[in-house]
């Protein structure tokens, strides 16, 4: 989906004439209309207050979200094609293994090495949380209950996450 058509859903406002897409506005005040949740995702400026620990009310929303989008399919309905250009795709910045990007900032305290709830707006509707080390690299794991008895807010399963995303020998 290339920029053009992803700007194309927001409304432009300026001094009471409307436009869709992109227009030169020339300096003057204007406000963006969001048409859709999926595009105030995408428009949130990310920074350190878009961290938020993953709790056990944001599991809870993650799966009413997902059964939210379960009704919403009809059960005759077949699988689209991979190649759908409407199917949203993960965020090539919020990769698993890559450093945080910049526009981030620094990490807050005491949010180091903790479950926090996913920043990709494509991991809105799965059960995964991200946790990033003291390097900003970015660690996702599934929250589904690990050998069907560690949920994520097992304290063993907690430690153990912690130990394995410490970065001790690259300090």
């Amino acid at each position: 989906m290339s920029s053009f058509t992803t700007f194309s859903r927001v409304i432009f406002t300026c001094r009471g004439w409307k436009t869709n897409g992109l227009s030169h506005v020339g300096g003057s005040l204007f406000t963006l209309k969001v048409q859709n949740e999926k595009m105030a995702q995408l428009l949130v400026p990310p920074g350190p207050e878009s961290f938020h620990y993953f709790s056990r009310e944001s599991l809870s929303a993650i799966e009413k979200r997902i059964s939210e989008e379960k009704a919403k399919k009809p059960k005759g309905e077949k699988k689209k094609r991979k190649d759908d250009e409407n199917e949203r795709k993960p965020s090539r910045d919020l990769q698993e293994g890559k450093s945080l990007p910049f526009l981030y900032g620094d990490i807050p305290k005491g949010m180091v090495s903790t479950p926090l709830e996913d920043l990709d707006p494509y991991y809105s509707n799965q059960r995964t949380f991200l946790v990033l080390n003291r390097g900003k690299f970015i660690f996702r794991f599934n929250a589904s209950p690990a050998l069907y008895l560690l949920s994520p807010f097992n304290p063993l399963r907690r430690i153990s996450i912690k130990i394995l995303v410490h970065s001790y020998p690259f300090h």
